[in-house]
């Protein structure tokens, strides 16, 4: 994983507000394996900012990473 990762929590987290699902982007890497995420809405405004390991994070992709034919 790296910064600008769009990512889903697989786990919920009651304590901060997100359910297991919930969609982020990667915007800091904060040692290896640990990554500073930041929930927004739709309309780009941030409501989350939350240190989490790999293991609690789902990398999501919008293409294929190989071309089928």
């Amino acid at each position: 994983m790296k910064v600008l990762d769009v990512v889903a929590l697989v786990r919920e987290d009651p304590q901060n507000g997100l359910h297991r699902g919930q969609v982020g982007t990667i915007v800091e890497t904060v040692a290896p394996g640990q990554y500073l995420v930041e929930f927004a809405n739709l309309n780009g405004e941030a409501y989350a900012f939350l240190g989490l390991p790999e293991h609690d994070l789902l990398r999501l992709h919008h293409q294929p990473t190989l071309k089928v034919a």
